[in-house]
């Protein structure tokens, strides 16, 4: 819409700088362009202007704003040859044909000629914003004449029927699984959000998200949806309850349904206008698009992080290392939470808005944003990419020739070097392990490396399901409660980047009774040692923990090793793990009259001591509970 205001701005200008011409019948075509222009109908505006320049050859405006009314159509060609034209009838022209002529060029990649014409505007005009956006034009022609001859594979494949209809699809939104899609679709006039699913390697047949969530009074986009499934972030505009003109709102969904949306408020939200939100794979930070003060240029990302109170905290713009003097829109924060794409028209790449994407580094900064290539960017403008969790393929929106109708939403294959870090998932239920009935629980992921919790939530309470990401290249705590049931606890080694398979797994908890055993698998010791890891250390406060909600109960420590070497040695050994465990409980207070412990060496295996994975299994430190 910018754009077109743009053009339409740039043509009504030049128009009504015209010079009459001596021809009356080439005057009057040229007066009838006028209210064609303003309906921007250019279509029509163009049969008239033609008309105009058959009757006089020599009239120079019509040409240029016959020129300006072939680029609105991005008739690029014929665009430069009405501008050339123009120049050459007289070349004491104004400085916006040049301007217009350098455009079209760049727009039909003739850089070289681009970059001359740009030059020469330049010498005419040189402190206005056009002047500043020709400057920024020579460098899209140094990058875009050297990226056009590396070009990136590129195969754009409409998701078919069940998602694309003759109406518009935008704004994909994916679950981290790859299984659910939420989008947006708009039929007369109306913007609503859809779902389909992915079955069978083909997407169903979509179906509106939720009542609770779509009206018919005002339009509902630009969203974003949290690996889970859980959280949907949108943009919604003109709402009574809003802060400015577009505002941005959460639902969470609550069984099969979603609940009421409510405004997430200031200070994420102001009196201007705030979309396109992005939420991190923790839940944690928001980021999203506004125009507020305090911003690099129109529109910049900015973020905004849950503080330790549990409210939204001040919002941050991303600054120069991202946001640029002219836009920046559509951010998607990849699941490894270190991979940043979005869309931006002020670096370097082929004119108009380009997908670019950056990556955090470990300090927290992010670098230098790179164009994601050509073909992908071309010189019309491109936004709005999510990617998958794999990394493998994106998701976008476009108008192409194998389309339904208006926009659809297609996928494409990531380039090797825009991919994300490599990211896992534990997807899973939880059940009651004496009823098989499933449970509200919290689930909580942490890394072990960083000490982050990388996911902290409840499960579904109808279904007992969660899904959590683990970025590949650490080791992570996975731990589930529930008020009355003894914890679970698992260990997920990511250490190494060629994890082919997400896991999937079915956890069954137990109410707290005597005889309740609990698997430690975070406490760590170094091999033949007995000194607490560090790493161990998240689990020990989890214990803590729950033996402060249950003060009633008392528990066993247990130490067990595999069937290598020495019996009496593995029984010494198990003791002092039990023991080191013990000891860190009192000195955190936990009453000593509630606690023994004891070694048993390899004598209560729990798999078999044949295999690698058996005898790692058997290594382990375990509760039981002696008293309630």
């Amino acid at each position: 819409m910018k754009f077109c205001l743009f053009l339409f701005f740039s043509i009504l200008s030049i128009y009504c700088l015209g010079q009459n011409s001596p021809n009356k019948k080439a005057q009057v075509y040229f007066e009838k362009a006028g209210p064609f222009i303003d309906k921007l109908d250019y279509a029509a505006a163009e049969q008239v202007l033609k008309s105009a320049v058959e009757a006089d050859p020599l009239f120079q405006h019509a040409y240029i704003v016959l020129a300006g009314v072939y680029k609105a159509q991005k008739k690029y060609s014929e665009s430069r040859a009405a501008y050339e034209k123009a120049i050459l009838i007289n070349k004491t022209v104004v400085p916006a044909a040049i301007y217009g002529l350098a455009e079209s060029e760049f727009a039909i990649q003739d850089y070289i000629k681009a970059k001359q014409h740009f030059n020469e505007f330049l010498a005419l005009e040189t402190s206005s914003d056009r002047a500043k956006k020709a400057k920024k034009y020579l460098l899209d022609c140094d990058f875009a004449s050297a990226a056009i001859k590396k070009p990136v594979k590129y195969v754009p494949t409409n998701l078919g029927p069940g998602v694309n209809t003759t109406d518009a699809e935008y704004f994909p939104a994916l679950t981290a699984d790859g299984e659910t899609l939420v989008f947006t679709r708009q039929m007369n006039g109306n913007e609503d959000f859809w779902t389909s699913q992915l079955k069978n390697n083909k997407w169903s047949t979509a179906s509106p998200l939720s009542s609770r969530i779509n009206t018919t009074q005002y339009n509902e986009g630009a969203q974003t949806i949290s690996p889970d499934g859980k959280y949907l972030f949108f943009t919604g505009c003109n709402r009574p309850d809003g802060l400015g003109r577009c505002d941005i709102y959460v639902s969470h969904r609550e069984g099969k349904d979603w609940g009421e949306p409510y405004n997430v408020g200031k200070p994420v939200n102001s009196e201007y206008w705030e979309s396109q939100p992005a939420i991190s794979p923790d839940g944690r930070t928001l980021y999203f698009i506004s125009n507020r003060p305090g911003g690099s240029g129109g529109y910049d990302i900015w973020k905004s992080t849950i503080t330790e109170d549990a409210k939204w905290g001040p919002a941050v713009n991303l600054g120069p290392d991202i946001n640029t003097i002219y836009d920046e829109n559509t951010p998607f924060l990849h699941a490894d939470g270190r991979t940043l794409y979005f869309a931006s028209d002020g670096w370097p790449g082929f004119g108009n808005k380009d997908i670019f994407y950056s990556r955090m580094d470990n300090d927290g900064k992010w670098q230098k944003p790179v164009n994601i290539g050509y073909p992908i960017n071309s010189f019309e403008d491109e936004s709005g990419l999510v990617v998958s969790a794999d990394g493998n393929f994106g998701l976008f929106s476009s108008n192409l020739k194998d389309g339904f109708g208006l926009q659809d939403i297609y996928s494409f294959g990531i380039p090797e070097t825009a991919r994300p870090l490599k990211v896992s998932y534990v997807k899973g239920i939880v059940r009651d392990k004496d009823t098989k009935k499933t449970i509200e629980s919290n689930v909580q992921v942490v890394d072990l490396k960083t000490n982050k919790t990388v996911f902290d939530d409840y499960t579904d309470p109808e279904t007992g399901q969660f899904l959590a990401v683990m970025p590949v290249g650490s080791d992570y705590l996975f731990n589930v409660n529930a008020e009355g049931y003894l914890f679970y606890s698992e260990n997920f080694e990511l250490k190494t980047g060629d994890i082919n398979k997400p896991y999937q797994i079915e956890v069954y908890i137990e109410k707290i009774k005597p005889g309740g055993n609990v698997t430690l698998r975070n406490i760590f010791f170094d091999t033949n040692k007995f000194n607490l890891l560090p790493a161990s250390i998240r689990e020990l406060d989890l214990l803590i923990d729950f033996l402060h909600q249950n003060e009633g109960i008392q528990i066993e420590i247990q130490g067990h090793t595999d069937n290598i070497g020495d019996d009496k040695l593995n029984e010494k050994l198990s003791f002092n793990r039990a023991n080191a465990v013990y000891e860190y409980l009192i000195k955190k207070n936990i009453d000593a009259k509630r606690l023994t412990f004891k070694g048993f060496g390899a004598n209560k295996p729990i798999a078999d001591n044949k295999t690698e994975l058996g005898r790692k299994n058997n290594r382990r430190t375990s509760f039981v509970i002696t008293k309630v």
